[in-house]
């Protein structure tokens, strides 16, 4: 007697490199921007890149949409809408040229902006939960600019 082997479907979930580069092949794949994305789900392309490298979780219609969007696979679909292990950038001084330049900044100007935030505001933080992050292209006749802004709630820390 022979038994035929059944095949299983996996139990693990895609690894997170798996995530991103899936849906970043996707996007190329279909010719989209985040700019494009930010557009059909009604939600700021940062936050969707953010998603893309799961930083973020999408609501069951917003992983939908992407699916439909993008021709995502369901455990792709189901893997969006897991709550993210935020952080975690390897290695702790990141080698990318960008990435590393806005490490440079927090190095230089880090404690110049606690100082001015804190004159202003008091002793606390700038949220990155209730935050909100855009990037602009200024025109500049010496070359194009990068505008970033972020803007947090400023929470207070409480005494006890």
């Amino acid at each position: 007697m022979t038994v035929t082997p059944v095949s299983m479907p996996s139990l693990a979930a895609p690894s997170p490199a798996t995530i991103t580069a899936t849906l970043m092949a996707a996007k190329k794949a279909k010719g989209l921007s985040f700019s494009d994305l930010e557009s059909a789900l009604g939600r700021d392309e940062v936050w969707i890149a953010s998603l893309f490298y799961g930083q973020s979780t999408a609501s069951p219609e917003e992983a939908q949409k992407l699916a439909e969007l993008l021709s995502l696979d369901h455990a792709i679909t189901e893997a969006l809408q897991a709550f993210p292990t935020k952080g975690g950038l390897d290695p702790v001084i990141p080698t990318d040229p960008l990435i590393y330049r806005f490490h440079e900044i927090m190095q230089v100007y880090g404690m110049p902006l606690k100082d001015v935030i804190q004159e202003k505001f008091g002793d606390g933080i700038m949220s990155a939960i209730d935050f909100t992050l855009d990037v602009d292209k200024v025109e500049d006749p010496a070359g194009d600019r990068v505008k970033v802004t972020m803007c947090g709630k400023f929470l207070p820390y409480k005494k006890w």
